[in-house]
């Protein structure tokens, strides 16, 4: 087991298993900057998996499989921002109304569009490509693990360095977490509050519908019902341990893409499955709890001082 897990090969499925909750805390982040907790990310992720199979199987091209996800994940972030902000739903029930949704009716999609049950046997998509890296493929145990993933993977990565940028370096980005700050402040300066949120929500919609996409265009090469599997969940706590920052969130996402990936290794031991598939979970439940203890700690240290 030891050597199993100091194998590049080990590493390399870390990377693999941190993808869809990347892309899931990126999302989390954005709404979360805007002053929005878009809880809505495990229903998005699930609509997006089927998605991305349909449309890379009528397109005949995982690019534009990709590209009519995205814009659809758009679209759920924008109709979510809709119930929010004009509807005045709260956030919080819009999003659970969302996730149940996505539960039955992309069985229900999958249903009337192929006929299948659960699993879509029947459609042939197209799955994003691997992309083996020129000369770091040759590089000794690191090659392994950069070398070879899914362009899924890279873009998940590169996301993480955009969004940075996006929030922290553009009119934009500023006007979003001067909302997420103070609203009224915002809008006293010609903010109009609503307008960023509503952006911040499609962005996020788009983000998670990539992380979807994965799961069923590179993680899996099919969808699957539940496929989600609560990684969205997950991505919120990566998000909020992360300080709702890219960086951030990107490190505390190889935390639980590591625990996934145990988990998937701990299934050639004779340990119960049920025992195995809790490791993710549980990973998340003593990441959240050791995360709130330092907060409320930092709190009384500083209430201490005051």
């Amino acid at each position: 087991m030891l050597n199993n897990i100091l194998s590049p090969d080990f590493f390399n499925a870390i990377l693999r298993a941190t993808t869809p909750i990347l892309f899931a805390t990126l999302a989390s982040a954005v709404a979360q900057k805007s002053g929005i907790t878009n809880m809505a990310l495990e229903g998005m992720l699930l609509f997006a998996s089927l998605f991305g199979v349909i449309f890379s199987s009528l397109t005949h091209s995982f690019l534009g499989g990709l590209l009519i996800t995205m814009a659809i994940g758009g679209a759920i972030g924008f109709i979510l921002a809709f119930f929010i902000l004009q509807l005045k739903t709260d956030e919080i029930l819009a999003a659970i109304a969302l996730n149940l949704i996505a539960t039955g009716g992309t069985v229900l999609l999958l249903l009337a569009v192929s006929g299948d049950r659960g699993a879509s046997t029947s459609i042939s998509s197209v799955s994003a490509p691997v992309i083996r890296i020129p000369l770091i493929v040759d590089i000794p145990f690191i090659g392994k693990v950069v070398s070879g993933q899914n362009l899924m993977t890279y873009l998940a990565l590169l996301a993480v360095i955009v969004v940075h940028i996006f929030l922290y370096k553009t009119p934009m980005g500023l006007k979003i977490r001067a909302v997420g700050e103070n609203k009224n402040a915002a809008e006293s300066v010609g903010i109009s509050s609503r307008r960023i949120q509503y952006i911040a929500l499609v962005l996020s919609g788009v983000l998670c519908s990539m992380g979807g996409y994965f799961l069923s265009g590179g993680y899996m090469n099919m969808f699957t019902k539940d496929m989600s599997a609560g990684k969205g969940f997950i991505a919120l706590a990566a998000s909020s341990m992360g300080a709702n920052t890219p960086i951030g969130g990107f490190l505390v996402s190889l935390l639980f893409g590591a625990a996934q990936a145990l988990g998937n290794l701990m299934q050639l031991t004779t340990i119960p499955t049920e025992l195995i598939q809790m490791i993710p979970y549980l990973t998340t439940l003593i990441g959240l709890a050791v995360y709130s203890y330092a907060v409320m700690k930092r709190r009384n240290r500083m209430s201490a001082k005051a």
